[in-house]
């Protein structure tokens, strides 16, 4: 079945770098659109960065553009988020989102902790 499974959250200081890992399987991974979405304490869920099957479509919020660098690895199965310049309103539970022609699938999710 399709598993997608995000890695590399924890805690990192004001200013600080991330990069969040998502691997997917059980399915085509080359030819699906992938996403990163994140979910602050009593928000709802905000698409952050998008790339096409190809990594030639790519597109972000406004509030992590600039910040974010959003690429995927097709051979390894992967999508990566790279975060620099961290800020405290980044903090948040990341999901990665894999999107088939059977529906949308999410990851379980990696908490990103920025203290203000």
């Amino acid at each position: 079945q399709v598993q997608l499974v995000e890695s590399g959250g924890g805690l990192v200081q004001p200013g600080g770098s991330l990069r969040l890992s998502c691997v997917g399987s059980g399915f085509t991974f080359s030819t699906n659109t992938m996403r990163w979405y994140r979910q602050a304490p009593g928000k709802e869920r905000e698409l952050v960065a998008h790339i096409s099957s190809s990594g030639l479509n790519i597109n972000y919020s406004d509030s992590v553009k600039g910040r974010f660098t959003i690429s995927r690895d097709n051979a390894k199965n992967t999508v990566y988020l790279q975060m620099n310049s961290m800020k405290p309103e980044d903090t948040a539970v990341y999901y990665c989102s894999g999107i088939l022609s059977s529906g949308q699938y999410w990851g379980q999710g990696t908490q990103v902790t920025v203290p203000s």
